[in-house]
């Protein structure tokens, strides 16, 4: 860390990079306990919701939406959808805390100290909200 440091590389941390696996595993397990496939209870509804908007837009404009453009637009979200937009908000704010942590503590040197400050952090709330600690 400390020649990355020095030659001013900026290195991603390894413990950031390994959550995304972590993450959908968690998914998964959720998924598991409810015994429901993540999409099922509102892809439908998110489907007819978005031909109405289209009928809509149709009847406005006087203009016809092509069945390419109005398949892609109708098509509600499949699991794999579902799961990667959880993994990208997921990783997008996990991106900004450590960032956050880094760049307004000038004592934290590089980005995989962060992480840690920020996991820390969040086991030392955990535990304070549980009564745990202190």
């Amino acid at each position: 860390d400390e020649i990355f440091i020095q030659r001013g590389i900026l290195c991603v941390p390894d413990m950031y990079l390994n959550a995304g696996g972590v993450t959908v595993s968690y998914f998964e397990w959720l998924k598991n306990l409810s015994h429901v496939r993540y999409g099922r209870m509102e892809k439908r509804f998110t489907e007819n919701m978005n031909a109405r908007i289209i009928s809509q837009m149709e009847e406005l404009s006087g203009k016809e939406v092509n069945d390419k453009d109005r398949l892609l637009i109708m098509h509600g979200a499949e699991e794999v959808d579902l799961v990667h937009s959880g993994l990208e908000e997921t990783m997008i704010t996990a991106t900004r805390e450590i960032m956050h942590i880094w760049l307004s503590s000038p004592e934290i040197p590089d980005m995989r100290t962060a992480a840690y400050v920020t996991a820390i952090n969040k086991v030392a709330t955990s535990y304070a909200e549980l009564g745990i600690f202190p």
